[in-house]
C-alpha cells in the first residue's frame, strides 16, 4: 500500500482540530473529496502507522509518527514545485505562523495559485489539488499546510523554524486520550 498526498491532507485536517469524531462524508466535504477517497486515505494511513483505528469507525492520527514523517520524509516524497508569479493563497513563509517571524519582500512570499488568493507571488505546487480551498476554510489547517510547505521547500533556517512550530502546532492536542498515542 502506497501513501498518497491526499492521505497527509486528511491526517492534517483531523490533527488541526481538537479530537472529534469525523464521518468520512464530513471529512470529504471539508477537503473537497469524496467520502470514499477520505475512507481510502484513512485506510492507507492506518496501514502505514500514521493513524490508529482502535475500533470500527474510529481512528486518529499518531501525532509523533506524523511529525517524524513530515520533518524527515515529505520533502523527498512529495517535493513542492516552484512556478510562475500568480495571484494566490499565501503559504510557507508567506503565511502564519512563519510570516510574522520571517520577513519577505513584497511579491517574494510563495502562494498556491487560486482565484480567491489575496496576494501575488511565486507559485508553489500544493500538497494536494484541494489543499488551497481547504486551507481557506480552515485557518488551523492552513497553518499546518504552510508549515509543511516550509519544510518541503525552505532554506535551512526556514525549515528549522518550521520544524519547531510544526511540533508545537501538531502536538498541542497530543495529551488527549483520543490523540492517537
Amino acid at each position: 500500500m502506497e501513501l498518497k498526498p491526499q492521505d497527509l491532507l486528511v491526517l492534517l485536517k483531523v490533527a488541526a482540530r481538537p479530537p472529534q469524531r469525523w464521518t468520512y462524508a464530513a471529512l470529504g466535504e471539508a477537503l473537497s473529496m469524496s467520502a470514499s477517497e477520505a475512507h481510502a486515505s484513512v485506510k492507507r494511513a492506518v496501514a502505514c502507522g500514521l493513524a490508529v483505528a482502535p475500533a470500527r469507525g474510529e481512528w486518529s492520527p499518531v501525532r509523533p509518527s506524523l511529525l517524524e514523517f513530515m520533518l524527515h520524509g515529505v520533502r523527498y516524497i512529495w517535493p513542492a514545485t516552484p512556478g510562475a508569479v500568480k495571484r494566490g493563497v499565501p503559504t510557507a513563509f508567506g503565511a502564519e505562523p512563519l510570516a510574522s517571524q520571517l520577513k519577505a519582500a513584497p511579491g517574494e512570499a510563495p502562494v498556491w495559485a487560486h482565484p480567491a488568493g489575496s496576494i501575488k507571488g511565486p507559485t508553489l505546487s500544493p500538497l494536494y489539488r484541494t489543499a488551497p480551498q481547504a486551507a481557506l476554510a480552515d485557518p488551523a489547517l492552513h497553518r499546518l499546510l504552510a508549515l509543511l510547505d516550509a519544510l518541503r521547500t525552505g532554506r535551512a533556517r526556514e525549515r528549522a523554524l518550521a520544524a519547531t512550530l510544526m511540533e508545537a502546532e501538531l502536538m498541542q492536542f497530543a495529551g488527549d486520550a483520543h490523540a492517537g498515542q
